[in-house]
């Protein structure tokens, strides 16, 4: 027992180290300055709202380019949202942007949105973003850069989560020390047809060679399943050296639970081998261990290691403030992680979007009648 305990912690060390150097790596890349300015639509599938809403939107208006349009995306004419979309649209006459009202359906309803938002894009460049990212000025000029890369297919980008709450700040440093590491390491392991739904940036002539988002009406990771027609292609899939924001909700500490578990049992759709070897990049775990075994200097060595990759991510990459307490608390996510990994080995039920939805082993949405409602 104690040599496996050594060769799992090795592995996790060996995991950190790798991200630490992909990390350096990431912020060596220069900002490419494109050589056209290609006209750009942007596609914004919108659904309540969010945390900082006209905030997110608002930086949308305000871009450094000199021809783009905005495309806003409702499956209701009643959401919540389009009082605040319609401010914004009376308060920059000057930029085109228009409020869409979608009646295509599909299991998927951001899909659905997006499949009508396409259809009336007047642009040869599409960019995809949720309704809660909010972008840097350059946004649009350093994703056309990254699309003017022989190959590329789809640019996308890192994001950093700003949390309210104590279970928001789980939510954000989970994503700052656990998931944007492992997206840059992902690569260096031969896996890089996945895309990150906060960005994705793409020519509508590819859209349409991979069969348009009609194509992925049914899967739940909407983002991951456009990346690997992408690849499919034969086009890569990049990532631009630049990074958004998502506004995370104040949400209890059940709803950040259901948002992670959902998440797991997403990833492990996509990819399950992918999904069970994530132990091995579990190092708060495997610090635990060796200290049960009594290899303390081990542990604290490993424990560094760990606390080192995830300040440099959050914020040489990220540029996301993480003081002492957060960096006491990112051993106790880790191993909130584990607790949601272990939920997400089994179950195809997910709670999105206030519906439970059940998803098949290959990430399609299943068609059941049962697709109710839950509780917000």
């Amino acid at each position: 027992m104690t040599l496996l305990v050594a060769c799992l912690a090795a592995a996790a060390a060996a995991y950190q180290f790798l991200a630490w150097l992909a990390v350096l790596a990431f912020l060596r890349r220069p900002a490419a300055i494109p050589r056209e300015l290609p006209r750009v639509s942007i596609l914004k599938p919108v659904y309540g709202l969010d945390p900082h809403f006209y905030e997110a939107v608002e930086s949308h208006a305000i871009l450094d380019y000199p021809d783009y349009e905005i495309l806003f995306g409702l499956s209701d004419p009643a959401d919540p949202a389009r009082p605040l979309l319609e401010k914004l649209c009376a308060a920059y006459p000057h930029r085109p942007m228009r409020i869409i009202v979608a009646s295509h359906r599909a299991p998927n309803p951001k899909v659905g949105v997006l499949i009508e938002l396409a259809r009336q894009a007047r642009h040869p460049v599409l960019v995809v973003n949720d309704s809660d990212i909010a972008v840097p000025r350059d946004y649009l000029r350093r994703l056309v850069a990254a699309l003017e890369e022989p190959g590329v297919g789809l640019a996308t980008c890192l994001y950093r989560g700003e949390g309210q709450g104590l279970a928001g700040r789980f939510e954000a440093l989970a994503i700052a020390t656990d998931f944007v590491p492992g997206v840059l390491v992902a690569p260096r392991l031969g896996v890089s047809e996945f895309a990150l739904g906060a960005t994705m940036a793409f020519r509508a002539t590819d859209l349409a060679r991979a069969g348009g988002f009609e194509a992925i009406a049914d899967y739940l990771a909407d983002d991951y399943q456009l990346g690997r027609r992408m690849r499919a292609l034969g086009l890569r899939v990049t990532m631009a050296p630049l990074v958004v924001v998502t506004f995370l909700p104040n949400k209890g500490w059940r709803q950040a639970w259901q948002h992670q578990v959902r998440w797991a049992r997403t990833v492990r759709a996509c990819r399950r081998g992918g999904y069970l070897g994530m132990p091995v990049t579990w190092a708060t775990l495997w610090v635990a261990a060796l200290a049960a075994c009594g290899w303390s200097l081990a542990a604290l060595g490993l424990l560094a290691l760990r606390l080192m990759t995830a300040f440099t991510v959050a914020s040489r990459v990220l540029r996301m403030p993480l003081g002492v307490p957060d960096l006491v608390l990112v051993p106790l996510r880790d191993l909130w992680g584990v607790a949601i990994w272990i939920a997400g080995l089994t179950g195809r039920r997910v709670t999105w979007r206030g519906r439970s939805l059940k998803i098949a082993p290959d990430g399609r949405i299943r068609h059941t009648p049962d697709l109710a409602p839950v509780d917000q």
